[in-house]
């Protein structure tokens, strides 16, 4: 097994006990590789929901250019609701379960085709 898949598996098995979802694991596979070398460090694989920069870059970044949404409040209420479903205690939220989670809120999948 690769190194992204062993990542991958992590992943799946974070949401599985953390989020009581199992993911669509092609999806998650998608969004992983589109998180390019990130997911390699250690420091970027993971977000800092607690800073304001961060979740701004993830609205910028991610939201708007790569899923293509228009630029509103409704966009960071979403990072917030998935931040507080991933569990404001549980202080490794993966980057690519975040982005797997707004990809689903705001039904974006064919970002990934």
């Amino acid at each position: 097994m690769s190194k992204r898949d062993d990542l991958i598996a992590k992943y799946a098995a974070d949401m599985k006990d953390k989020l009581g979802t199992a993911p669509d694991m092609d999806l998650l596979t998608k969004v992983v590789v589109g998180c390019g070398p990130s997911i390699y460090n250690s420091d970027a694989e993971t977000v800092a929901a607690s800073d304001p920069a961060e979740l701004e870059r993830i609205k910028q970044n991610y939201l708007i250019k790569k899923l293509g949404l228009g630029d509103s409040p409704e966009l960071m209420d979403a990072i917030n609701a998935v931040v507080a479903k991933y569990g404001s205690a549980n202080r490794n939220k993966y980057r690519a379960v975040v982005y797997y989670m707004l990809c689903q809120h705001f039904s974006r999948q064919s970002a990934y085709a």
